[in-house]
């Protein structure tokens, strides 16, 4: 209790003074806690863990995507992808409001849930469960905070949300919308890194998204002039026409099914998991998982991981999307092993 105390207190002091350590090409580390709102690296002291992150504007006007990176005993890396009118102003509200509604919710959930078990003990064998009811009581308060503000127009804009708490050995992996969470980890003899994809693609074609879109009056379709592209759109309505099915905002959809819900999923970090990457869809439409993993792991300087991951994304939509405007590709490598481990 008294870790969970420190963090909550950590993160407060953080985020009330926008305080953010950036590393400076690797050299030198940041003093705990550290937060990153923008491109750079993190690397708590006396931490393992290390963080590169990369955002780049692409060719559709100001730059929706953002991200935020926060360690102290707990690691917390978001990344968010903004769309419509409004969205990068969405994005970064529900960047500045999730994390601190996050660990709140943990907060409550764990006293009552040592008043519950008696004792820590037992508390160890449900954090994951702890943390799955976390998100999503966060994720529902922030969706309603955009919903009743009169700062921001929600309603035919939005932000998808993908990120990971790093608790220990436990990462715990939350997913609204259509940004991708990809694991490395290592094959039984050390020679190669497999790619596992953490999270799904919430995409309105899915068959459980595209029947609960259905079953509250929703449609899903193609426009013909944007082939194989599934859009969730109102009764009767050609927009806003939305191309994922799980995302903040978005209020003149919500009632069509569109949620704000996170997949919530656990993953236990072993010596042979190396990193993981979460990106937003602009990087993940023109690069497979492999490629990803192999364009990191080929970085010979981790602090400039994500910073080649974005630019091998943007070179890529230029060679396989010629005439496509490339889209805001950004990018967070968490690595969990010190490279001499």
């Amino acid at each position: 209790m008294r870790q969970i105390s420190s963090l909550l207190q950590g993160l407060a002091r953080s985020l009330s003074v926008g305080r953010e350590r950036r590393g400076d090409g690797g050299e030198g580390k940041a003093a705990a806690p550290a937060v990153l709102r923008t491109s750079g690296t993190v690397w708590g002291e006396g931490s393992e863990t290390f963080a590169a992150v990369c955002s780049r504007r692409g060719e559709k006007g100001t730059n929706q995507d953002c991200s935020i990176v926060w360690e102290e005993d707990t690691i917390f890396c978001g990344i968010f992808d903004g769309h419509g009118p409004w969205g990068h102003y969405v994005a970064k509200a529900v960047r500045d409001s999730l994390p601190a509604s996050l660990l709140c919710h943990w907060q409550e959930a764990l006293a009552l849930a040592s008043l519950i078990d008696g004792g820590e003990k037992k508390l160890s064998d449900c954090r994951f469960d702890l943390w799955e009811q976390s998100y999503a009581a966060a994720c529902a308060a922030v969706d309603e905070e955009l919903r009743r503000s009169r700062r921001l127009d929600a309603v035919n804009s939005g932000c998808t949300a993908l990120s990971v708490v790093k608790q220990g050995d436990l990462m715990v992996v939350a997913n609204v919308g259509d940004s991708r969470a990809v694991l490395a980890t290592a094959s039984d003899d050390g020679a190669a890194l497999a790619a596992v994809q953490l999270t799904v693609d919430f995409k309105p074609n899915l068959p459980q998204e595209k029947e609960r879109i259905r079953r509250c009056n929703g449609q899903v379709y193609c426009h013909a002039d944007e082939p194989g592209l599934h859009r969730v759109w109102g009764p009767g309505r050609d927009s806003p026409g939305l191309a994922m099915s799980r995302a903040f905002g978005d209020y003149s959809v919500k009632d069509y099914g569109v949620i704000s819900a996170p997949e919530v999923t656990q993953r236990r970090i072993t010596s042979r998991d190396q990193f993981v990457i979460l990106a937003t869809d602009g990087v993940w439409d023109v690069l497979s998982n492999e490629e990803a993993v192999q364009i990191v792991a080929g970085t010979p300087e981790r602090e400039k991981a994500a910073k080649r991951l974005v630019e091998c994304a943007v070179r890529a939509w230029r060679r396989r999307r010629r005439g496509i405007a490339v889209d805001d590709c950004s990018a967070i490598c968490l690595f969990f092993h010190s490279p001499t481990s």
